[in-house]
Formats: C-alpha cells, sequence, structure tokens
C-alpha cells in the first residue's frame, strides 16, 4: 500500500502541476472556457462572467500549487481535502457538460490537449479514484524534503507562478499551442486532402404503414417504400477528417475575401475581436505601426467581430488608415490572445505574432 500511495501521489501531483501549468501558460485562454461555463446556456451564473479572469488565474496557480504541495508533502491534509473538494467539482462538471452536450471542450490541458467531454470525465473519475485512495492514507504520506523548507517552497511556487501570469497577460502565451502559431500556414491548416476521410452518418427514416411506425435505416438514401413519411433522424457513427483551422474567415461586405488576403506577400493583421472591450490605447502603438507598414509595401488589414458603428468610431477616433472586415469573434480569440493583437504574415504563414504593448518589437 505505501508503494501505491506513494506512486499515486507523484502521478496525482505531477498532473495537476502539468494541467496548471498550460493553462497558466494561456489564462485568457482559460477564461474563456469559464466564460462558457458560466453562460446561461450551461451553469447560468452569468454574474461571474466579469471575474473569469481572476477566477481563471487562482485556479490554475491554486492547481499548479497543490501539485507542488503533494509531492513534498506539505500539510497533506489540507491538501488532500483540497484536491478532492476541486476534483469532485470537476468530475460532476465533466459528466454535466457530456450528458448534456453543454461544452465541447472542457479546457482541462489549454489547446495543448483538447480532450471530448467524455474523455474529460473519464479522467477526472480516474483522479477522483486516485485522489481518494490519498486520502484515505494519508497518514503514509511523508515529506520528503525538510519540513523548514516547505514554506519557501510554496511562497516561492506562488511568487513564480503570478509572475508568469503577469508576463503571458503582458505579453502572450510563452508557448503557443494554437493552429495561428509563428511558422505555420494558416491556408495549409485550412486545407482538406482529397482522400480525407469523411463523416459516415446513420439516416433514420420514420413512415406510417398500415397504421404503424416503420424505420429504415441507411447511410442517406430516399428508402423506395410506401407508406407516410413522418420524418428523419441522422446519428454520427465516425467523424470525418477535420482540418486544424475549420472555420477562419475575412468577410467584406458579404463577400469572402480569405484567399486573397492571406496570399498577400506583405500582410499586418490587426485583430480586435470586440471593439467595445478593446484596450484603446494600444490603437496609439497600432497606428504608428500601420503607418510604417504601408510606407513598406504591406497590406494592413483589421478584423473584428464588432458592428459597422464601432468600426468607425475606432477609425474615426484614431485616425487609422486601414480598414476593419469581418470574423467571428471566437475565432479571433484563437488567433491571438490580446485585444488588439498583432501578426505579420507572407503569403499566409504567420511571421510575428505580438501583444499591441509589443508593437515597438514588430519586425518589418
Amino acid at each position: 500500500m505505501k508503494i501505491l500511495v506513494g506512486v499515486a501521489r507523484i502521478f496525482v501531483g505531477i498532473l495537476f502541476i502539468i494541467s496548471g501549468f498550460i493553462k497558466l501558460n494561456d489564462p485568457i485562454g482559460f477564461s474563456f472556457k469559464l466564460q462558457e461555463y458560466f453562460s446561461a446556456e450551461v451553469l447560468n451564473i452569468e454574474f461571474l462572467i466579469p471575474f473569469a479572469l481572476v477566477i481563471a488565474i487562482f485556479l490554475v496557480v491554486f492547481e499548479l500549487v497543490l501539485g507542488i504541495m503533494l509531492i513534498i508533502g506539505y500539510l497533506p491534509k489540507f491538501t488532500l481535502w483540497s484536491l478532492l473538494l476541486m476534483i469532485v467539482f470537476f468530475t460532476f462538471l465533466t459528466f454535466y457538460s457530456a450528458y448534456f452536450d453543454k461544452v465541447k471542450d472542457c479546457g482541462c490541458f489549454g489547446d495543448a490537449m483538447p480532450l471530448t467531454p467524455w474523455q474529460s470525465f473519464y479522467k477526472d473519475a480516474v483522479l477522483l479514484g486516485l485522489i481518494l485512495l490519498l486520502f484515505f492514507n494519508r497518514k503514509l504520506i511523508t515529506p520528503i524534503l525538510a519540513p523548514a523548507s516547505h514554506r519557501w517552497i510554496i511562497f516561492l511556487s506562488f511568487m513564480l507562478c503570478f509572475i508568469f501570469a503577469y508576463y503571458v497577460l503582458m505579453h502572450l502565451p510563452a508557448i503557443d499551442f494554437r493552429a495561428y502559431k509563428v511558422g505555420n500556414n494558416l491556408l495549409e491548416e485550412m486545407k482538406i486532402p482529397d482522400d480525407a476521410k469523411k463523416a459516415e452518418y446513420e439516416y433514420q427514416w420514420k413512415f406510417l404503414q398500415d397504421g404503424e411506425e416503420v424505420i429504415i435505416k441507411n447511410s442517406g438514401a430516399y428508402p423506395n417504400v410506401s407508406g407516410k413519411y413522418v420524418g428523419v433522424e441522422t446519428a454520427l457513427i465516425s467523424e470525418g477528417f477535420k482540418p486544424r483551422i475549420p472555420d477562419f474567415s475575412i468577410l467584406k461586405d458579404d463577400e469572402n475575401i480569405t484567399q486573397e488576403i492571406l496570399s498577400k506577400d506583405k500582410l499586418l493583421l490587426i485583430v480586435a475581436y470586440d471593439l467595445r472591450s478593446t484596450e484603446r490605447k494600444g490603437f496609439a502603438n497600432i497606428k504608428i505601426l500601420s503607418e510604417q507598414a504601408l510606407k513598406k509595401g504591406y497590406t494592413v488589414v483589421g478584423l473584428t467581430a464588432s458592428g459597422d458603428d464601432m468600426k468607425k468610431e475606432i477609425t474615426s477616433e484614431f485616425n487609422l488608415n486601414f480598414e476593419f472586415y469581418q470574423s467571428d469573434e471566437t475565432v479571433l480569440k484563437t488567433i491571438v490572445r490580446a485585444n488588439p493583437g498583432i501578426l505579420t504574415l507572407k503569403k499566409s504563414t504567420v511571421l510575428q505574432k505580438k501583444h499591441w504593448g509589443d508593437a515597438p518589437e514588430i519586425n518589418l
């Protein structure tokens, strides 16, 4: 039992550290996921949405430090109670999301390892079992370092976590796991190969024959049967190939100009998913950068999900010399974790990606 507890202790501790660090690397992305959970369609606690970023930072720092506390054996009773309460809550949450099909990805490991709702639930169920094992055998958890050093280790862990969180908030995630990262060719990431596997569906056709309901199952063709047609239901049997970028588009007056824009040899993209909540002081830097870019032959394009009134307001307020085109808000949030953020591209390949505060670092 002592060996089993020791292995479980290390495994759970490392898993919490990895999970916490991945989310701490991208707290804004995790806050978007929390907003999804807080929404009316899921938990209906919308009053927490404005505090999502603060809650996200607190949760991931606490998660990471709990993993360290478990490994070094600091305050085992507090640590295990905290782990147990946390995993019980998240096991319920992932089951609720999976069973009622509420959230498609729990965000447990961010964009580094997307999990389906049921995969998230199974992962949490296994963790719950391991944490219960540790909880009922906590007397076997002994310190692995001098107890006098524990407080300093935990204090230093908290300080380093908050310093790292501040850094990624003021810049961008230190590690970019998304399909829009520097070096990726966006048009290539959007392609679907000719020989790609297609999704398979089962169709259940319902007919009334002699007063009785008859169901005929096939792969889609309308059945050649007598009787009154009632309806049809479809069920996904197996998913087809999905490109890493399935839904990125640039619209100008309802016309899709994605290929035209991304194919430019010199392209500067200004991404501001919501102009109402954008950090307006960032546009002073962007104004200077866009003027320099235009002089050097760049095409400068703004992307937003906001309406025409907000586009005109921001353009007029900062006397911007580029036009904002329309794109999906969720996609823009995925492209860059800044509002506004900046990208340079060459024939759809991302060369640079920066927070607005780092605009002077953009190399034209």
